[in-house]
């Protein structure tokens, strides 16, 4: 039956309506991954679904449209219905932006689903997880902010236990929420940061998993607040802790037998992953540097894609572009389980439908040529001299947001995935964020500078 269809749309109107909804989030993301939204009475629903709800495109970052052109309206997937467990008389949907009668280039959820589309015609069909990892703070009366826990901060917080059970009241509210919308947790716990968490849940298609981690920032805040804190997904928030990370977990899997193509208990290299899955994996590592410019949105992104500046040692961040097996010292790496591959550079802030569409494409890429990503490295890449280093061939990420935005503006993949506009857009944006940032005088220059004669 049509998902639009009049039977199907009254029978989605009843089901909502007999679990007590009121109103309909018709959402869709901006370049930042953002959730922007109209909210509709439910027995408008018809409408909404059909595209009712229109946006100036000129009024939010990354939907490229001069104050002049048509609006662009939001085209609900129904199967992307999500009653907020927090607000149970509200749906969310995600949504497709549509302008003069056909999808928009430029928005992020029509260009995963372009490379979905890509990966499908070769009989493809990607499974993608998330690693969730976020802080939880309160504002302080002086302006600041700390976590919600009193006790002592400890130098090495990670896999605390008795921090994690100060912070369960709120996570346990999150955790059945998550639960509660079928989203399968395995596992959460404190991490390197003080007041730094992270929550594990199953895997799913990439458009599924990026609608909802854009969905769980929401909930993670609207929850947090509800505890009278507020969750921030800034990668780098303490500059003496560990950040943020995203990781971005993805396999292919048959589309007809929904096999993992990725799973070889004969692998060669001992890593239990199949040819396909090397060649997928030597695509990104073709593409990292301009990846990390879209999975790495933010200046604040490279103060966490560092090798040391934690208070415990190592930040457990991928700094130089090569891959390896169960060694997070690499910015790719294979999990001990085999069958699925690691992109490390992803941080808390990611857009996951553009961070996932141009690994896609990468990986895609790499499948078509074959792509032979060499012999993974197992031993601790942190400790590599420089010269040990240039003698591998193994180069720095990007270190600065600049230096990713210019790898992504010379790699031809990035504008083929995002088409034009998004794509001018994207380095518009980030080159202004960029300069902007350059531009601020900070408290760290004051105190080293202001009386240095």
């Amino acid at each position: 039956m049509d998902e639009h269809a009049p039977e199907s749309t009254a029978k989605l109107e009843q089901v909502l309506a007999n679990k007590g909804v009121k109103y309909l989030m018709a959402s869709f993301s901006d370049m930042h991954g953002v959730s922007k939204t109209k909210i509709v009475p439910l027995d408008h629903i018809g409408q909404m679904l059909a595209g009712s709800e229109l946006y100036t495109g000129a009024a939010l970052d990354g939907v490229p449209q001069d104050v002049s052109d048509e609006e662009v309206s939001a085209h609900p997937d129904p199967a992307s219905c999500t009653i907020l467990p927090w607000q149970p008389d509200i749906a969310w949907f995600a949504s497709d932006l549509w302008c003069e009668g056909e999808p928009f280039e430029p928005c992020s959820r029509n260009i995963l689903k372009r490379q979905v589309e890509a990966a499908a015609e070769l009989g493809f069909a990607m499974k993608f997880g998330m690693e969730a990892e976020f802080f939880v703070f309160k504002d302080t009366d002086n302006g600041g902010y700390e976590p919600l826990s009193t006790l002592p901060h400890l130098d090495k917080p990670a896999y605390d236990a008795t921090r994690l059970l100060d912070n369960l009241p709120w996570l346990s509210d999150l955790v059945d929420a998550m639960n509660g919308l079928g989203w399968g947790v395995y596992s959460f716990d404190h991490e390197d940061g003080i007041g730094q968490f992270e929550i594990d849940f199953n895997y799913a298609d990439a458009l599924t998993m990026a609608d909802r981690y854009v969905f769980f920032r929401f909930m993670a805040n609207s929850i947090a607040r509800q505890h009278g804190a507020f969750a921030t997904f800034m990668p780098k928030p303490l500059g003496d802790r560990a950040g943020s990370g995203a990781h971005f977990n993805m396999s292919l899997a048959d589309t007809e037998t929904g096999d993992n193509l990725f799973a070889s208990p004969s692998d060669a290299r001992g890593n239990k992953l199949s040819q396909l899955g090397y060649h997928f994996l030597g695509g990104l590592l073709r593409h990292v540097p301009a990846i990390c410019a879209v999975c790495s949105p933010m200046v604040n992104s490279y103060k966490r894609l560092i090798k040391q500046g934690s208070m415990s040692g190592f930040t457990w961040a991928p700094v130089f572009a090569c891959y390896g097996n169960n060694n997070r010292t690499n910015s790719l790496r294979i999990p001990l389980a085999g069958g699925r591959v690691e992109l490390r550079p992803a941080d808390s802030s990611c857009n996951p439908y553009l961070g996932a569409a141009l690994a896609l494409a990468a990986g895609l890429e790499g499948i078509r040529e074959k792509i032979d990503p060499g012999e993974p490295y197992r031993e601790n890449m942190y400790r590599k001299t420089p010269e040990e280093l240039d003698a591998l061939g193994v180069k720095l990420l990007p270190r600065t947001l600049e230096e990713a935005v210019d790898a992504f503006e010379a790699d031809p993949l990035t504008k083929q995935v995002f088409g034009p506009a998004m794509h001018e857009a994207w380095i518009d944006f980030k080159r202004d964020e960029w300069s902007s940032y350059h531009n601020h005088v900070s408290d760290w220059e004051r105190d080293r500078y202001l009386k240095f004669f």
